[in-house]
């Protein structure tokens, strides 16, 4: 049987992939995509691989490159997938054929710093960098993602106001119970093993992240206010 799966993946057109191989190509860029994820965002619409003769899935390059975008922005814009689909389609229909996938402005492509590059960008210390490393805050690496800029150009603005990032010890550990507190309110999509209730719960995870952000502002909002009253 593994042989006439084998054969049957090596007669399939050449330059579509299967699912596995797709999974090769995204996870360097998304650890926490599963097969189970992919087949959930073609139930949503993200993508609509073709299929041999025997249902295997087949995805072409520019339904990897949606699905790229489509979790570029649902991980760094928390964006649901409804509004992710909308605009993959319009930025597509604007193309000349599905070849067209989304523009830079949509879905920018994955851009990483190295240390220097890092400082230089956002204009922090390398003392400040070490801090932030020393405080759990950022993880040190050889290259850096957006987040993590956007995150150290953060630090830079509020170390110009006297809060360094041993202040800020308490932020990581509420994130970390914030976190768990998500996973506890998934927990029972997150034990199926069904594609849709797996991806469910990837989608509802950065919507309830949100939701608690806003929660979080207002009450920060709410303490300034007697504060300074």
């Amino acid at each position: 049987m593994a042989a006439a799966g084998a054969a049957r993946e090596r007669s399939a057109p050449t330059g579509l992939l299967s699912i596995g191989q797709v999974l090769a190509r995204l996870t360097p860029e998304f650890p926490q995509l599963t097969s189970s994820k992919l087949r959930f965002l073609e139930v949503q619409g993200i993508v609509t691989p073709s299929r041999t003769e025997s249902g295997y899935r087949k995805f072409s390059p520019s339904d990897v490159e949606r699905l790229r975008a489509a979790l570029t922005l649902q991980r760094d814009h928390y964006l649901p997938l409804s509004v992710i689909r909308e605009q993959l389609d319009e930025a597509e229909a604007k193309g000349e054929g599905r070849g067209v996938v989304a523009p830079p402005s949509i879905a920018p492509a994955a851009r990483r710093h190295r240390r220097e590059e890092l400082l230089s960008t956002t204009g922090a210390t390398p003392q400040l960098l070490n801090d932030a490393i020393s405080a759990g805050l950022i993880t040190a690496s050889e290259t850096y993602t957006e987040q993590v800029a956007t995150l150290l150009a953060g630090l830079v603005a509020l170390a110009r106001h006297g809060i360094e990032p041993r202040h800020l010890r308490s932020l990581r550990q509420n994130a970390e119970r914030e976190a768990a507190l998500i996973e506890s309110a998934l927990a029972t999509l997150l034990r199926r093993t069904d594609a849709a209730s797996r991806g469910r719960a990837s989608e509802l995870a950065p919507e309830l992240a949100g939701r608690i952000g806003e929660v979080r502002g207002m009450l920060v909002k709410q303490a300034l206010d007697r504060a300074l009253s």
